[in-house]
């Protein structure tokens, strides 16, 4: 079970062996721990020290988020004891062909599912760029097949993404001012939708990984970095056009999130206070006229882009544009539809049964270890069918 608290000054407080959500003297509801898997809080929802300790002591995955759904960290939980795995992990960052192996899958996977997604974007809206933008996408998966090296297919990667997003507008009954993938910061409203719930597939991923005793951090697809965790961004790529972007047009064009669903953060004015000998007084803006810089960050997981240099141009020419952000009402409505969606069933073909997204995450988490500890040869990405 996962839940989301986002009821500003809520407190969740321990009674027995339960947990309350309260605000004032009301209980709004009873949390049975042995029962969550995740439990997310959103703004200021305050978390009493004996809740936490039993929270801690059930080694359930607690996140923190600002009220507007940037991710803020989590309790940590204890570590894998499996030593062994771990180091395996890392032995294999050094073996080359393990990491195009596996990174050549988790490409062509996501490819072949942003293609799936506009071929029926195109049939479904009568449109020729959808289908031109799959076509060229298409042709590089004959390249893929032959590459020898990541970083090759992490450019492979960023071309077919910039393609797939430059049709991506079509697929929306109204685009509401989407032009193209925007993160930081979101511009319009399916820019803040889309990196609200990659956030939230994020850390269901982490989770994921954590549940088969993974370490998160190593890993090949993104390059592993000071604190990144790279394999939650690695393994959630073959999730993104299936879970997020299928959703994202579904919560659009049934009209679940209109354009009124959203706000545009306004820019607040920095003071300008002058010292009787008119210089001015540093102590006023201890940022150097940076002081707004942190609200161009919303709705961002940690950077899941594997190109820096696309990193740093996506930033400069959104810098000075405002975040658009979600009213709390329509907010509550995109974690309803993304848990409606997670739980959705569907054939799972290395099991060759029905189960849930969430228990997909970890059958491929769990597919993962295999490939690591050499129970398997190849990675198996899912498809968008």
């Amino acid at each position: 079970m996962n839940i989301y608290i986002n009821t500003q000054g809520a407190r969740v407080v321990r009674e027995g062996r339960h947990l309350l959500v309260k605000k004032g003297e009301d209980t709004y509801h009873t949390l049975f721990v042995e029962k969550i898997k995740q439990l997310m809080l959103f703004g200021h929802v305050e978390l009493t020290p004996a809740a936490r300790s039993l929270l801690l002591y059930h080694n359930v995955d607690t996140i923190f988020f600002r009220k507007d759904g940037r991710y803020l960290g989590r309790f940590a939980t204890p570590d894998s004891k499996n030593v062994m795995l771990r180091k395996r992990q890392f032995c294999l960052l050094d073996d080359n062909d393990f990491g195009v192996r596996f990174c050549r899958a988790v490409v062509h996977g996501k490819l072949s599912n942003m293609i799936t997604l506009l071929m029926r974007i195109s049939r479904t809206k009568k449109r020729k760029e959808p289908v031109h933008n799959a076509k060229e996408i298409r042709s590089l998966l004959p390249k893929i097949a032959d590459v020898d090296n990541i970083a090759s297919l992490r450019g492979y990667e960023g071309k077919g993404s910039a393609l797939y997003f430059g049709a991506f507008q079509w697929g929306l009954l109204d685009p509401m001012q989407f032009a193209r993938r925007v993160r930081r910061p979101p511009t319009d409203p399916v820019n803040a939708v889309l990196s609200l719930l990659y956030t939230f597939l994020f850390n269901r991923v982490y989770a994921a990984i954590r549940t088969v005793n993974l370490d998160p951090h190593p890993a090949f697809l993104h390059v592993p970095d000071y604190g990144r965790f790279s394999l939650v961004m690695d393994l959630m790529e073959e999730f993104r056009v299936i879970v997020v972007d299928t959703l994202t047009f579904s919560l659009f064009n049934l009209k679940i999130l209109q354009q009124d669903d959203f706000i545009l953060e306004v820019a607040k004015p920095i003071k300008k206070e002058v010292k009787e000998n008119n210089v001015p007084d540093v102590t006023l803006d201890p940022y150097g006229l940076m002081t707004n810089l942190d609200s161009g960050e919303l709705f961002d997981a940690p950077p899941q882009r594997m190109d820096d240099n696309f990193e740093q141009a996506d930033m400069e020419d959104n810098r000075g544009k405002l975040p658009v952000k979600l009213k709390p009402e329509a907010f509550t409505r995109v974690i309803e539809n993304f848990e409606r969606k997670m739980t959705t069933e569907f054939h799972y073909l290395p099991a060759n049964r029905k189960i849930s997204y969430n228990d997909a995450l970890v059958a491929q988490a769990g597919m993962y270890r295999k490939l690591v500890e050499g129970a398997i040869q190849e990675y198996q990405p899912l498809s968008l069918k």
